[in-house]
């Protein structure tokens, strides 16, 4: 479990400290505005702003994406197959 939980945090800290950095390049007018890194993006007029702001959005959902699945979605599977093969188990036992 140990595994999981850090290949889940490796995932959520590259994906989150990517789409900070690219949504601070990209997505932040003013550090004085209250809302930050999720505004439209303003004048981005190049191929690399646009490839800035699809790798933003990109290590989003890495971040997201990532950390569900060693987080919750392997350690369930594992569970349900656990689950279902002790239950094979029995039936043949009897």
């Amino acid at each position: 479990m140990a595994d999981e939980f850090m290949k889940g945090f490796a995932l959520f800290t590259i994906g989150g400290l990517g789409w900070i950095t690219f949504g601070g390049w990209y997505r932040t007018p003013s550090y004085y505005q209250v809302s930050q890194l999720v505004n439209p993006a303003e004048g981005v007029n190049t191929a690399y702003g646009e490839v800035g702001l699809l790798a933003g959005d990109v290590l989003f959902w890495l971040m997201i994406l990532g950390a569900l699945t060693f987080w919750v979605l392997i350690p369930a599977s594992r569970q349900l197959r656990d689950a279902l093969n002790d239950g094979d188990d029995d039936a043949a036992a009897n």
